[in-house]
């Protein structure tokens, strides 16, 4: 079985256990802090998902490094899933978590990329627009600045993409002349 596919039942399980315990944004916010963690702590991933190194070690930085930041449901479920020996799949049961959370809750990350920084108007039109097409509930906004745009947008939410960018029209007229 994929690697997606048993995190995301884990992921499944941690989220049924936080609605029985009255704790699914509390889990959330363990589960955001978590990846982060990890994202920014390299060590740590090549820790989790070294067979090497003993199971005992793996709760004991992990209890270390999150033993008063995160909640009990949330140690707890670290611990169990490494004594199983699954401590590869942490990192991507958080983001699942983190996935299923935002789908249970109507929210959608919006990235957008664009030559500069967006207006608050511009951001306010583009959260207004995706909430409208998707029907969700709260919109994230992860802005990057590509200067190679020159101008205009590129608005990514799951696996669509729309392309308002300069630089990409420019690219499509290019291509026509040459034909």
């Amino acid at each position: 079985m994929s690697e997606i596919k048993v995190a995301g039942r884990y992921a499944k399980s941690l989220i049924d256990l936080a609605v029985e315990n009255n704790g699914l944004a509390e889990s959330y916010n363990d589960m955001v802090l978590f990846e982060k963690v990890v994202d920014e702590t390299p060590e740590l991933e090549a820790i989790l998902k070294n067979p090497i190194v003993p199971l005992d070690k793996k709760v004991g930085i992990l209890n270390g490094i999150f033993g008063d930041k995160v909640g009990q449901l949330s140690l707890t479920f670290f611990k169990t899933v490494v004594n199983k020996g699954r401590s590869a799949i942490l990192i991507a049961t958080a983001k699942q978590f983190i996935k299923q959370y935002n789908e249970i809750k109507g929210i959608v990350t919006a990235d957008v990329t664009s030559a500069t920084a967006l207006s608050a108007e511009a951001k306010a039109q583009i959260i207004e627009t995706v909430k409208k097409e998707l029907g969700a509930k709260e919109v994230i906004v992860n802005e990057k600045i590509d200067e190679k745009l020159i101008g205009g947008f590129i608005l990514k939410v799951d696996d669509k993409q729309f392309d308002a960018s300069i630089a990409s029209g420019l690219n499509k007229l290019k291509k026509e002349f040459a034909a």
